[in-house]
């Protein structure tokens, strides 16, 4: 068996940056295991630019950003290895994995770093009719075609839902030269963060069919086309307004989930909100000496924010491997009416020297709304906010002196109100 202080599953921008961290803090008996031929996570086809605005203070694509990480990982000598599928966990922080040039591979370690990304939901739980012919893809895997594997799936495209990856997609299938028909989306907002709405659907004047769905999938072996119809206020399909749209492919961009199993597997508390691990402000689980962070908690809308979240896994899984440990005592953080989740789940009582960051999404778009903290019921916080949309992150920070004074509480709840 092999012996690790640290191990970190994932090799996406979650696993490096945390790795890194734990690297900086003078623990090198660290090593990275990743599914992939190459370290990077979605990064690697994520071609287009926007990352590292904040990190960097620069305007870099996926693979750029990507690989500024890589090369501090080489400089710093940690130890990786590549296409190897990590199959068990257990909350001994025993490690089963397996990959073609070493086998089955068993490993121990003092903390565990678990930076397993998000997935999106398969084609076959999105219920568009009886009909599966060719030419249906997840925006994922129709990106991961275009921009590393040089196929185009479709020439007519209508992508449904409206997910950042759908509005991305879109995008770069109008720069392929694409006809993109239309974007269906069954709500009456969008999905994505409102810059990728602006930057993707209106800029390119993409068509947007908000409250619609696909009636019928038309084709046999290959997509002929789709039949869309208008929902009423209870999401059922009207008779009225259908319209015929002539495609050749169908791209799905409607919800993506953490990968969960192997926490699951290990005894991490899931969060039914989110599907993810539920974390403290440190990304502590309930095993001890397991960590979770980046999309395996929830999604985030954008890099920087991972990186920020991981190094801080990173630091505290060598710190936790050094024998410091913060207290143990939790203040549970709860989500109030209109709010979808809330992360961390808890705060650690004995955090009063520096400020926490809580992070949620709203369920629906709301203008001139104030987001409030109640502390066991009691108002303590209250910020103006102009609007909220569903698909965009919102973030409150809780300031130390507030901290202290609910060292007694039982728990904070987020919740929004109107002005």
């Amino acid at each position: 068996m092999l012996m690790y202080d640290i191990v970190i599953i994932g090799g996406g921008p979650a696993g490096l940056a945390a790795a890194i961290a734990v690297a900086e803090e003078g623990i090198d008996n660290i090593i990275i295991l990743e599914r992939e031929d190459s370290l990077g996570g979605t990064l690697r086809q994520s071609v287009h630019n926007g990352y590292g605005l904040e990190r960097f203070r620069e305007d870099l694509t996926g693979p750029e950003y990507a690989e500024r990480f890589i090369s501090v990982i080489e400089n710093f000598g940690i130890e990786y290895k590549l296409k190897t599928t990590v199959l068990e966990v257990n909350d001994n922080k025993e490690i089963l994995a397996v990959n073609g040039e070493d086998g089955i591979i068993k490993l121990k370690a003092k903390a565990i770093i678990m930076a397993l990304g998000c997935r999106e939901v398969p084609r076959t739980t999105v219920n568009l009719s009886e009909a599966q012919p060719a030419g249906i893809f997840t925006a994922g895997s129709a990106q991961k075609l275009i921009n590393l594997d040089g196929y185009m799936p479709g020439k007519e495209i209508v992508i449904y839902g409206s997910t950042d990856i759908g509005l991305i997609m879109a995008r770069r299938f109008i720069m392929e030269g694409v006809k993109v028909h239309a974007l269906i989306e069954p709500l009456s907002y969008c999905k994505g963060s409102r810059k990728n709405v602006i930057q993707c659907i209106s800029d390119f004047q993409i068509p947007l069919k908000l409250e619609y769905n696909i009636k019928y999938v038309h084709g046999n072996d290959r997509v002929e086309g789709v039949t869309i119809a208008p929902l009423d206020p209870e999401g059922n399909l009207l008779d009225q307004g259908e319209e015929f749209i002539g495609c050749n492919t169908i791209i799905l961009a409607v919800k993506l989930t953490p990968e969960n199993d192997l926490l699951k597997k290990c005894g991490v508390n899931i969060c039914p909100d989110t599907g993810g691990a539920q974390v403290d402000e440190n990304m502590r689980t309930n095993i001890e000496g397991i960590f979770v962070c980046g999309n395996a908690v929830h999604y985030h809308d954008n890099v920087d924010d991972i990186t920020k979240e991981s190094e801080r896994a990173g630091k505290k899984a060598a710190d936790y491997v050094k024998g410091f440990e913060d207290g143990k005592e939790k203040i549970q953080v709860l989500k109030g009416p209109s709010i979808r989740y809330v992360v961390p789940s808890y705060i650690s009582k004995g955090n009063i020297d520096n400020s926490v960051e809580l992070s949620f999404r709203v369920d629906a778009v709301y203008e001139h709304h104030k987001i409030c903290i109640y502390i066991d019921g009691e108002k303590e916080m209250s910020i103006p906010k102009e609007i909220m949309n569903y698909g965009d992150l919102e973030k409150i920070s809780i300031p130390p002196a507030l901290l202290e004074r609910c060292q007694a509480a039982k728990n904070i709840t987020v919740t929004i109100e109107k002005e």
